[in-house]
């Protein structure tokens, strides 16, 4: 959470002069709403090269623009404030107030997002948090708890993520068992897609930053396990830097 904040307040810091000026020209030369990839990925994904986010998952390319996220599953993505808390810094004037925001999003199909982002303003917060979210978006596995008919509805083994001191365990549920979890918790499993869960939790729930972290952590371990289902060898196709590096190689016409 930490890191992520630092990277988006140093790019701030650093061009702070040089971010207004671009945003001056921006409005004024073309429409807002025009995405310029600066990276690799993003270029590939605008060109249509990229088919769909699995595949960016299949071969863990890091995505770090939260655009890529949002050509793939702009309509689909609800996100949701989990929590908004301020916190505190001492300084010789006395304290500095600040606040600190979690946001979940995902697309109640299998990908969910955390975000957490510190500011001086609520919206700032917010606006931060929901990129960082998006930047952190993982894909869910869902399975099935006894007979494999229909689609997946739960989690296909038992899963544990941890955050301090707060332990979150995922259990399959059979159907029509609904999210035995707390309200935040359903909110978050509700997002990923999964429909019947037992959870169990230890540690200081109460701290709903460590919970839902903890929750997402489990989640995100879905994909950690390798079951029998997943025994058969996979061709491992090349990654798609490869495969396009003729076209990455070509300038980019701004």
């Amino acid at each position: 959470g930490r890191g992520r904040g630092g990277f988006g307040r140093g790019g701030g810091r650093g061009g702070g002069r040089g971010r207004g000026r671009g945003r001056g020209g921006r409005d004024g030369g073309r429409d807002e709403n025009v995405w310029t990839p600066v990276t690799k990925l993003g270029r590939l994904v605008k060109e249509g090269k990229i088919g769909s986010i699995e595949e960016i998952f299949l071969y863990s390319l890091p995505v770090k623009e939260a655009e890529i996220i949002d050509f793939f599953l702009k309509d689909k993505l609800q996100d949701e404030v989990m929590k908004i808390m301020p916190v505190q810094k001492q300084s010789s004037a006395g304290q500095r107030t600040r606040f600190k925001a979690f946001v979940a999003l995902g697309d109640n199909a299998g990908h969910i997002g955390l975000g957490v982002k510190c500011a001086a303003e609520v919206a700032t917060a917010i606006r931060g948090a929901i990129t960082a979210a998006k930047l952190a978006v993982a894909p869910v596995r869902r399975g099935y708890w006894g007979r494999t008919a229909g689609m997946p509805h739960t989690v296909p083994c038992k899963v544990t993520g941890k955050c301090a001191s707060v332990s979150v365990r995922l259990i399959p549920a059979p159907r029509g068992t609904g999210l035995v979890s707390s309200p935040v918790g359903k909110k978050l499993l509700h997002m990923a897609g999964v429909d019947d869960c037992y959870t169990s939790t230890t540690g200081h729930t109460r701290t709903t930053g460590n919970f839902i972290k903890a929750l997402y952590f489990a989640l995100r371990n879905t994909y950690s396990y390798l079951s029998p289902e997943l025994w058969k060898d996979n061709a491992l196709t090349p990654n798609p830097y490869q495969e396009h590096t003729d076209y990455l190689a070509k300038k980019q016409m701004s």
